[in-house]
């Protein structure tokens, strides 16, 4: 990594990266935290996200300020995202035959269009119009955002621009609206992003970053004592010992057979996997770089969702990094969890397991 310029204390203090998690519509509730940092001063310098997390983090890095972007979810109809191909309007069958011809429902063109649109008006298109120090040698730290993408051909992880050389393409020439499209592309419900590798002549299926890594809170660290803190944003269901799995996803109907029965059951799979990722289980370390949003109930592609609701989200988002800041001390963090102790939590639980076992 190259050196990193002389700054003062003020503005060592102030820089941050941060890593945004995944979650559908419930991705407002990132705007509202983005608020409280941006009031504080921190100035953000390397920012990740998966899905949601991928579209806020694109929009931040092109410089939108969290109140610009309350303004946008102010307005926006997210009915408009459920754009439908030919087969989609016959009657009964017509989402049957999309998933069968297209791997999802809704064709993701209208997104396309509308993040392409935004990161116009900023001046974005491709990686190269986000670079954040050229002569940054190590492309994690080259670019102001890195998007997480799922590559289902190849079965593995992708963060671009970083990894655009394993799709065949150079990382400045990558089109961000393009990979956030990917990064955001739900299974099922949105169709999979298929993008031809020039290189090799192999087609790659592209999908959610969440599906393999819906929190990278990891990917800025170092092995050396970190210059700035890492925050994570992490979206967490409201009391999730009393509220089941079941209480918050859609009530599944009764199909008749065939392969309305095949799909609605791939669909209830696709639902169960979205809402049920582990939110009860951080290694101390990430945990405590973390602010946890409460999500106030709401669904992953509750498309419908009312503009009280995606407020209350935004709210629930400056709620918890308000929390969160009342107790950070990032000279804390470094004494306790970058200096050589040892933490874990899996031996922590393992050890209350064995007394309990004992007692």
């Amino acid at each position: 990594m190259a050196e990193r310029a002389a700054t003062t204390g003020k503005e060592q203090e102030a820089r941050i990266d941060l890593v945004l998690e995944g979650g559908g519509v419930k991705g407002i509730a990132l705007i509202g935290a983005l608020s409280v940092l941006e009031e504080r001063g921190f100035q953000t310098q390397n920012v990740a996200g998966a899905s949601a997390g991928a579209i806020v983090a694109a929009l931040h890095a092109a410089g939108y300020t969290s109140a610009e972007l309350q303004e946008i979810i102010g307005e926006l109809d997210y009915e408009r995202f459920k754009d439908r191909a030919w087969e989609d309007q016959i009657p009964f069958a017509g989402s049957y035959l999309s998933i069968l011809k297209d791997r999802g429902i809704y064709e993701g063109n209208e997104f396309l269009e509308f993040m392409s649109g935004l990161l116009e008006d900023k001046g974005v298109r491709t990686f190269a119009d986000l670079i954040r120090d050229a002569d940054e040698d190590e492309a994690r730290y080259r670019y102001k955002v890195q998007v997480i993408v799922s590559d289902i051909t190849d079965r593995r992880l992708l963060v671009l621009p970083k990894d655009a050389p394993k799709l065949g393409k150079e990382p400045d020439d990558f089109v961000v609206a393009e990979a956030v499209r990917m990064s955001m592309s739900i299974p099922l419900f949105f169709e999979p992003v298929k993008f031809l590798n020039q290189e090799t002549g192999r087609e790659h299926l592209l999908v959610d970053g969440g599906m393999l890594s819906n929190f990278p809170v990891w990917l800025f660290d170092s092995s050396s004592e970190p210059e700035w803190p890492t925050f994570g944003l992490l979206l967490v269901e409201p009391e999730p010992r009393t509220t089941t799995l079941a209480e918050r996803m859609p009530p599944v109907e009764a199909s008749p057979g065939g392969i309305e029965a095949v799909v609605d059951y791939i669909k209830s799979l696709v639902w169960t996997m979205l809402e049920a990722h582990d939110r009860l289980y951080l290694e101390k370390a990430d945990f405590a770089r973390t602010i946890a949003i409460d999500t106030v109930g709401v669904r992953t592609t509750e498309f419908d969702l009312t503009s009280e609701k995606a407020l209350e989200l935004y709210r629930s988002g400056r709620d918890a990094a308000e929390r969160f800041f009342e107790a950070w001390s990032f000279e804390g963090y470094i004494a306790e969890f970058r200096r050589g102790r040892e933490h874990s939590r899996r031996r922590e639980v393992a050890e209350q397991m064995t007394r309990a076992a004992m007692s």
